[in-house]
């Protein structure tokens, strides 16, 4: 009788992978709730926070960004002043464990995938590339956010080096949108604080 093949254990190495991967998980939950208050105080919107971890030695990268009301870029100055807000909060952190860390905090850019309504309401009046999860990629000028999806007037292909034509407004339902992205456009470069990467600022605090 064939003896039964016994369940595949995890290697010392997968377990410590998991282990740290479980690890990073419930810290950045728990970063999450602990600085978005505090982000909110200085009229920002806590996006995402990253945490990597290096020995002991930790990093946290804070992603800011402007509310749904305001439009544009987060400047380098409010980057530098929730940089320090931030510092201070992690070091009066009373469930902080004393690793020492670096905090690295910075804005999206233009570069960030549309996924979130609020995404899409931040950018209403720019060109945006809309990927669906069926059919064609579709570009068009964002005229109008709801609470279903998204209105925009489609750019019609043209021959080169004819002037663009527009299309009649179209409504894509955010059910139907896998994600999308912003257009760079020269009219919208002084919404941006200088550019895609240089709207980033990193403070490092070290602890003992």
């Amino acid at each position: 009788m064939a003896g039964r093949t016994s369940p595949k254990k995890d290697t010392s190495s997968d377990y410590r992978k998991n282990a740290q991967r479980a690890e990073i998980a419930a810290e950045t939950q728990r970063l999450t709730a602990y600085l978005a208050p505090t982000v909110a105080s200085e009229g920002l919107f806590l996006e995402e926070i990253e945490i990597r971890l290096a020995g002991a030695h930790r990093t946290v990268h804070v992603i800011v960004d402007l509310p749904e009301t305001e439009t544009g870029g987060v400047s380098l100055d409010r980057i530098a002043d929730i940089s320090r807000v931030l510092s201070d909060a992690m070091d009066e952190d009373p469930n902080d464990d004393g690793r020492p860390y670096s905090l690295e905090v910075s804005s999206p850019g233009v570069s960030r995938p549309l996924t979130e309504p609020r995404h899409w309401r931040r950018n209403t009046g720019r060109m945006v590339t809309v990927f669906p999860l069926r059919g064609d990629a579709v570009t068009g000028r964002l005229v109008e956010t709801d609470a279903e999806g998204i209105t925009l007037i489609p750019e019609l292909p043209v021959k080169k080096g004819m002037k663009a034509k527009q299309g009649e407004k179209t409504h894509l339902a955010f059910s139907d949108i896998a994600k999308g992205r912003v257009e760079i456009e020269f009219a919208h470069l002084e919404d941006e604080p200088a550019g895609e990467d240089a709207d980033e600022f990193e403070s490092t605090a070290e602890e003992a």
